[in-house]
């Protein structure tokens, strides 16, 4: 990306060069002295003389300077460079002299110009509009210099046609209607410029120092012309320049092309890549020069490092092989030293060995016998508490359902009671109806629902937690602690939500429409669920039941003292395989190895 965007910056760099190198430039430079009816200026011919040869070593394609001329004359004149700059990129137009301000409006005063009234002013001079409209069709810049707010010298001597009319001192301020239009004056609006009293006026010398210098905007070139002209008149002198321009850069004479731009470019692109075959392809374009001999420079540097890199492979490579050929030797000292060993252990087996194994092997029958025996005693009491269990949970579920349907039967005599009462009070009503005929009998209040005993709904309610597997505890219609508890579980298990501190008859109808255990199965210590009814837990041989209720390893016995049995061989004793196997174990070492 950043190579990229350097070539793309260098093409952008050599176009502009280009562009402004080719830029059509046309000036016309104006210089009046030598006027007929009014004391003659010394210095604007020599001013517009400086100024051309100023504008022809810049470079501009087209200079026409001329010299005192009169109305005809100077019509003509603007009227040629209208057409010269129709074409072109940049068209300036630079006039010393007279000029004059009428009613707000500017103009420029020939040589033969009389003014014998204000009336002739359109007669006999031109105005700034018109010089103006004559840079229309430049492309780039319009640029008016007028070096012309001298005292007005008919003031005095004209006559006025009309009493509001205004000749004011100076030139009046103005607003070009075109873009990338600039007009310079002398001297601020409504000021008058000095002449000065050297060889040109001080606005001439400053332009001539500031605005062709290479490269420089106009803007700021015409900035360092207002301060060298108040500080060359004592702050009496102000230039003031009209109008505006863009954001780029305008100046009357481009940069000089860097002979080393191309190269510059070129070598931050191989600076990027940065491999011998980038620097060969800058040398084989760009063989001499600044930076072809940095770029010989970096090509050493590659040089020395891949040699450095060579020279590091080479000792690595050597150093592999080393540490390669040391590792197969010490290997195969492992190899020769554990062969001597594994020999030296298998002579050294001796009968004593033999019958250490053989005494081992007869303590291991003989506690495998022990530890198969615990373990059928264990077994058999377990089976005994698994059908205990399963005697009382299906005791308790028969009683349970027993309990639940007494209490529904209990409820419907209830119900059917206070039914029974309602029938009875509604034909008692209707009875002292037809006593008194003569009144309405008063509308008969709706039968109420027969309502339940909160004792029933809590016992009702007690028998069915208990037969989802909620153990309330008793059964007697008492909403205690432990039917609060089994409400709670309830909820927590059927992810519902009833208020735990009473007996409602929603949580009845929830919890009589399960058919299947909902709470989950809570068995004693040392037994665990097994469908729904808990089973003593059983533990394989050589592990015992713990406090927790888990199955942990059975600690080893004290050694005994060694005897001798005599019954049969110990060596062809074995002890029955545990729970679950089919060969025959012994132990050795605190450990049980089966076949």
């Amino acid at each position: 990306m950043r190579s990229a965007l350097l070539f793309l910056l260098a093409l952008i760099f050599s176009i502009s060069a280009d562009a402004a190198w080719a830029a059509k430039r046309v000036a016309l430079v104006i210089g009046v002295s030598e006027y007929r009816q009014v004391p003659r200026l010394p210095n604007p011919a020599r001013d517009a003389d400086v100024m051309a040869a100023l504008f022809k070593k810049a470079g501009f394609d087209a200079v026409d300077s001329r010299r005192d001329l009169g109305i005809a004359e100077l019509r003509r004149a603007i009227r040629e460079f209208s057409a010269a700059s129709q074409d072109a990129d940049v068209a300036v137009v630079y006039y010393a002299g007279h000029g004059i301000e009428v009613d707000g409006v500017n103009y420029l005063v020939p040589a033969d110009a009389r003014l014998a009234s204000d009336f002739d002013i359109e007669d006999e001079t031109i105005s700034l509009d018109r010089v103006m409209r004559a840079l229309d069709g430049a492309k780039r810049l319009k640029l008016v210099i007028l070096d012309a707010c001298r005292d007005n010298p008919f003031a005095t001597s004209m006559k006025r046609t009309v009493a509001s009319r205004a000749i004011g001192r100076g030139l009046a301020k103005v607003e070009p209607s075109m873009s990338d239009t600039l007009i310079a004056f002398a001297a601020r609006a409504g000021a008058v410029a000095s002449d000065g009293d050297g060889q040109n006026s001080p606005f001439a010398t400053a332009l001539v120092r500031n605005i062709a210098e290479p490269g420089l905007d106009l803007r700021i070139a015409f900035g360092r012309v207002r301060d060298e002209v108040l500080k060359a008149t004592g702050n009496r002198q102000e230039p003031f320049v009209y109008g505006s321009l863009g954001g780029d850069t305008v100046a009357l004479v481009p940069r000089a092309a860097d002979p080393e731009a191309e190269a510059r470019v070129d070598y931050e692109l191989a600076a990027q890549v940065g491999t011998r075959e980038a620097w060969d392809s800058f040398l084989a374009k760009h063989p001499a020069g600044f930076f072809a001999n940095l770029a010989r420079g970096q090509n050493s540097k590659l040089e020395a490092a891949q040699q450095g890199r060579a020279r590091a492979d080479d000792a690595k490579r050597q150093a592999d092989e080393l540490a390669a050929q040391k590792a197969a030797d010490f290997r195969r000292q492992l190899e020769e030293q554990s062969a001597r060993q594994t020999a030296e252990a298998k002579q050294k087996l001796s009968e004593q060995a033999k019958r250490d194994l053989d005494e081992a092997r007869a303590q291991i029958a003989e506690q495998a016998k022990r530890e198969l025996d615990e373990a059928r005693r264990q077994a058999e009491q377990a089976r005994r508490q698994a059908d205990a269990a399963r005697v009382q949970v299906d005791e308790a579920r028969r009683q349970a359902a027993a309990d639940a349907q007494i209490q529904v039967e209990q409820a419907k005599r209830d119900a059917k009671a206070q039914a029974d009462k309602a029938q009875a009070d509604k034909a008692q009503a209707e009875k002292l109806a037809a006593l008194t005929p003569s009144q309405p009998p008063p509308p008969a209040p709706p039968p109420a629902a027969p309502k339940m005993d909160p004792s029933d709904i809590a016992r009702l309610l007690q028998a069915h937690l208990k037969r989802v597997g909620c153990d309330p505890g008793s059964m007697d219609g008492k909403w205690d602690d432990g039917s609060r508890k089994a409400l709670e579980l309830f909820n927590r298990s059927a992810d519902t939500h009833f208020d735990v501190k009473l007996a409602s008859l929603d949580a009845l109808d929830s919890v009589r429409g399960k058919t299947d255990r909902v709470c989950p199965l809570v068995c004693a210590r040392g037994q665990r669920a097994e469908g729904d009814r808990c089973v003593q837990i059983g533990c394989s041989s050589g592990y015992v039941l713990n406090a927790s209720g888990a199955c942990e390893k059975r600690p080893e016995p004290a050694p005994k003292p060694k005897t001798v049995t005599r019954q049969e061989p110990a060596a062809t004793r074995t002890a029955p395989a545990p729970r679950g196997g089919g060969g025959k174990c012994f132990s050795f070492g605190g450990k049980t190895y089966c076949e």
